[in-house]
């Protein structure tokens, strides 16, 4: 198979270019363009509308579909199986970047990667990652597809405006959607209540159900299209340069855990999971839909600070001090603009809890390769260099 990876020189395109290099074609489609081993080429985004504007397709059926490239160049990008959209603003944890930034980058280019999907006949796969952060900013029990999304902030907002318009486009196409992970029966139930929120009547796992009346399927060949919407809790893996790596400098120095009495549960993804759920939807006739993507169990952050000790063979010092003293203590943080303040101190003892049993359901499969703490303790050993 031939692919397409938008933001293919990032942490979780590299990773996909060493799962998917062996057996696929990978080419790149990003800013930057060095050369990258187990990448065929980086193409650059202007090179869309060149496909667009110096391709004639002869014929368009599926089968038989016969382009007439202006260079072998960009009949190679004219010629990709599937698109796996990364490209993107990543959040920014301090909160410096303008709103419109994150509108631009990541609603922007996904409009644009999209809308070139749907136009070729040859491609019949995209893959959008999201985040998590596009459903929910707080989680009470257990994430699933079903939540009518509340992001908060430019970041999730962007990525779920992004969605709706996927799939939205999609099923302008003449395709039918289902809703979250429920049975078809409940979907048309929950469907004849019309939820007051857009991405409640857009959020559904999308079915490649054709229209029967849709001429313009019939003609580019979208028929056959299938469309995977990827909600990942944190990734983390080789070349991770996030919020955890920051924990794990603080615990190499020593600095005890303050906040052992905050008892919480998160999900966390190892990007070996990620690699592994991509090249599941890619190669199996995988239901067209929105996922959420995490490891199969939740960790503490006590238990984090366990295995980062670990790793380091080091005791872990997790200090239990008292709830209210260290709210008290975040509250001066605010004030005084120190590194503890209400938002991190959240952050830090949230419960987030996501279920991959949709994924997992959808691959057949009863658990991913990689379990939590093991791919914790090899991002971990990655930072070690």
């Amino acid at each position: 198979m031939k692919i397409l990876i938008t933001g293919v020189h990032g942490f979780v395109g590299s990773n996909l270019v060493e799962a998917l290099k062996k057996e696929h074609t990978i080419y790149g489609l990003d800013i930057i363009s060095p050369m990258k081993d187990g990448v065929q080429k980086t193409f650059s985004w202007d090179d869309l509308e060149k496909v667009g504007s110096r391709f004639k397709v002869q014929d368009s059926s599926p089968e038989t579909c016969n382009v007439k490239p202006a260079t072998d160049s960009l009949a190679e990008l004219a010629s990709v199986d599937a698109i796996i959209h990364l490209a993107g603003k990543a959040h920014d944890t301090k909160n410096q970047s303008a709103a419109e930034v994150y509108f631009k980058v990541n609603t922007g280019l996904t409009e644009r990667i999209f809308d070139w999907f749907l136009k070729q006949p040859k491609c019949k796969k995209f893959v959008f990652f999201s985040t998590a952060k596009a459903a929910a900013d707080k989680v009470d029990g257990v994430l699933t597809e079903d939540v009518v999304p509340a992001p908060v902030g430019p970041y999730g907002e962007s990525k779920i405006k992004a969605e709706e318009y996927i799939i939205s486009k999609f099923q302008d196409s003449g395709f039918k959607f289902q809703v979250g992970s429920q049975s078809s029966k409940s979907e048309e139930n929950l469907q004849e209540n019309h939820s007051t929120s857009r991405i409640s009547e857009l959020e559904n796992s999308i079915s490649h159900t054709e229209s029967t009346d849709n001429t313009e399927n019939a003609s580019t060949g979208s028929a056959t299209k299938q469309v995977y919407i990827f909600r990942p809790c944190m990734i983390h893996g080789l070349g991770n340069k996030g919020n955890l790596n920051l924990l794990y400098n603080v615990v190499r120095k020593g600095i005890p855990w303050p906040l052992g009495a905050f008892e919480n549960r998160r999900t966390f993804t190892s990007v070996e999971n990620i690699c592994f759920a991509v090249n599941g939807v890619l190669i199996k006739d995988v239901p067209s839909g929105i996922y959420n993507m995490g490891d199969d169990e939740a960790l503490s952050t006590n238990e984090l600070i366990e295995e980062i000790c670990k790793s380091l063979g080091k005791k872990a010092h997790i200090w239990k001090l008292p709830k209210g003293m260290m709210t008290g203590f975040a509250k001066v943080g605010d004030a005084l603009h120190l590194p503890l303040n209400s938002e991190r101190l959240r952050k830090l003892t949230e419960n987030y809890i996501s279920s991959n049993a949709k994924i997992k359901a959808a691959l057949g499969i009863e658990k991913f390769p990689v379990n939590a703490r093991e791919g914790l303790q090899a991002t971990l050993k990655s930072f070690k260099g």
